[in-house]
């Protein structure tokens, strides 16, 4: 092995353990989300989720970086992407009041193909037909997850659909905007943004002051929130792209691992094949596009 290979291998092993600890977060986050919705409003965990990012990445970021933290060149771009990212997150929140985590976690993991077919039709991006047969692929193993009959419920699977055209959107902003914004930048507004939007509805929704453990598990979702998106941004500064996103799917592991542990939740056999076709069909088209360097590969976090 050559002293450069020796080099690299250490910052790709430390990039995939980012990654996959950041995965882990926010598996717990989702899984906490679903569990405190029997007890308080999604717009209260949404609140939690982004005010503590909002004041967390302040408190460490703002005095090393000071106003290279504030600096963008695209003020409206990044207000934009801060109040699609609320939306998703108040979406993503809601869904899993109705579905199992694990599903919910594999059917928002089609955000990637979804990206690539706004792509082709939008922005005129060529796709080869291996790019469209995963692409269909993901998507009949969403309708796997949410046929009748399944563990979904009705309309309620249209929210996590919804989700994912979304993301797509957000995603394609994103990319556009890293050409130009700092990442932590990015990460601070997004925080901002959501905390100030969710502020303006919580006193309608908030009217009882939670118990203490309800109040520890609020504060979990804002700090698995804000760690796993740190830790995702450490990965992707240190690995490059293609190495890290077929861990990106792991994501799902946890996710159903945290249902089964909190919900005794386990997957029927449709049910399981669907989450098994997103998976390796997104992961797929994921690391393809990764190596084509077209968009930046994302995980959907809430």
């Amino acid at each position: 092995m050559s002293d450069n290979s020796a080099r690299v291998a250490p910052s790709a092993l430390a990039g995939i353990l980012f990654l996959v600890t950041a995965v882990a977060c926010f598996a717990v986050l989702d899984t906490t989300v679903k569990y405190v919705g029997a007890t308080v409003s999604v717009v209260v965990s949404v609140w939690f989720r982004y005010a503590f990012q909002a004041v967390a990445v302040s408190a460490f970021m703002l005095p090393p970086q000071r106003r290279r933290l504030l600096r963008t060149a695209h003020p409206r771009f990044q207000a934009l992407r801060g109040v699609l990212l609320t939306a998703i997150s108040a979406l993503a929140f809601i869904s899993l009041q109705y579905m199992p985590v694990g599903a919910f976690t594999a059917i928002i993991m089609t955000a990637p193909l979804v990206v690539t077919l706004l792509a082709a039709v939008f922005l005129n991006e060529r796709v080869s037909t291996l790019r469209w047969m995963l692409v269909a692929g993901g998507f009949a193993g969403t309708l796997l997850i949410v046929r009748p009959g399944g563990a979904v419920l009705g309309w309620a699977s249209l929210l996590p659909l919804t989700l994912v055209v979304m993301y797509a959107w957000f995603q394609i902003l994103t990319s556009k905007m890293a050409r130009t914004e700092n990442p932590l930048t990015m990460h601070f507004y997004t925080g901002w943004v959501g905390a100030v939007l969710s502020s303006l509805v919580l006193p309608l929704f908030w009217t009882v002051l939670p118990d203490g453990k309800t109040l520890a598990l609020l504060i979990l979702i804002g700090l698995m929130g804000t760690v796993g998106h740190f830790l995702l941004i450490l990965a992707f500064a240190r690995t490059q792209a293609s190495t890290l996103t077929p861990f990106l799917y792991s994501q799902v592991g946890f996710a159903m691992l945290g249902g089964w542990l909190v919900f005794g939740h386990i997957p029927g056999a449709w049910e399981f094949g669907g989450i098994a076709l997103i998976v390796l069909c997104g992961a797929t088209a994921s690391w393809i596009t990764a190596r084509e360097k077209r968009l930046p590969v994302e995980v959907p976090e809430p």
